[in-house]
């Protein structure tokens, strides 16, 4: 998802500094984009040094907090510069984020997104902003560049507690979209068939349409991963718990995913969960 932002922002001819954790994406990025405006950065302080704007995507919240407050990161950004996390990194974390940049003079965005790689290679995607006004403001006319719509939710931490309500919903839809296609399949309706009935009748989300080829064709590409899914909902039945709140459905979908996870299935798609099964006749033991 990053490096698809990144094209959108070449695109919309902004100068780009990049660092990736692994090298290979950014060179495959220089390769078809050239050093017009993309500039490979050797290191996290590198690549923030000059910015006016600095947009982070990575996988979770603890991977965020170091690379964003490591000492040689906040000497190279200036005062008043704006940062804007556009991950999953969880209410705490940005929390954390928001009190470690400005302590540093630096202004923060807490911004994650709704939508999947082609929402963002399409300018479509939805960016649920939480910050102070100004900062928010400020970095607005950079997301636009891949996002439909910015919503300015309220304070930082308010960002990441929508991320989570919308991820709430997306991964119990992946699970019970899985569930379905079992069904029907261990009924002899082809998942095909299954899947374009899934699409035409009421429950035809966004999601179900945008998902069809990786529920279809297990060599699509990985958009999400399990692993990634299970980070989310770690989160949000971490932060539905802490708030005295049930969340049973979400529970449920987590143990899923966890036991696909447990089985191997870490690195392979979320629709993949759909080429899992449980085993409802000796709960806590996965088959495949």
């Amino acid at each position: 998802m990053g490096a698809a932002m990144v094209r959108r922002l070449v695109a919309a001819e902004h100068s780009v500094s990049v660092w990736n954790r692994s090298p290979d994406p950014v060179a495959a990025l220089v390769a078809d984009l050239g050093f017009d405006r993309l500039r490979p950065a050797e290191s996290p302080a590198d690549a923030v040094a000059g910015a006016e704007v600095v947009l982070t995507m990575l996988a979770d919240g603890d991977v965020t907090r170091a690379v964003l407050l490591d000492t040689a990161v906040l000497a190279a950004m200036a005062p008043g510069t704006v940062v804007v996390d556009l991950g999953t990194s969880g209410v705490a974390s940005a929390e954390a984020l928001g009190r470690g940049l400005s302590d540093a003079g630096i202004r923060f965005v807490d911004a994650p997104v709704s939508g999947s790689v082609p929402a963002v290679a399409a300018g479509t995607l939805l960016v649920m902003a939480s910050g102070d006004d100004d900062a928010v403001a400020t970095a607005e006319p950079i997301l636009s560049a891949f996002a439909r719509k910015v919503l300015h939710v309220g304070a930082v931490g308010a960002g990441q507690v929508m991320k989570l309500a919308v991820n709430l919903v997306v991964h119990d839809l992946n699970a019970a979209v899985s569930e379905a296609l079992r069904l029907a399949e261990n009924s002899s309706v082809s998942r095909e068939d299954a899947y374009s009935v899934l699409q035409e009748s009421v429950v035809g989300a966004p999601f179900v349409q945008y998902k069809r080829p990786a529920f279809l064709d297990p060599e699509t590409p990985v958009a999400m991963s399990l692993a990634l899914v299970e980070k989310d909902l770690r989160l949000i039945t971490e932060h539905a718990r802490a708030h005295g709140e049930a969340a049973p459905l979400t529970e449920q979908a987590l143990t899923s995913v966890r036991r696909a996870v447990e089985a191997g299935f870490g690195q392979r798609d979320m629709a993949d969960l759909s080429r899992f099964a449980t085993g409802v006749d000796a709960p806590g033991t996965p088959s495949l």
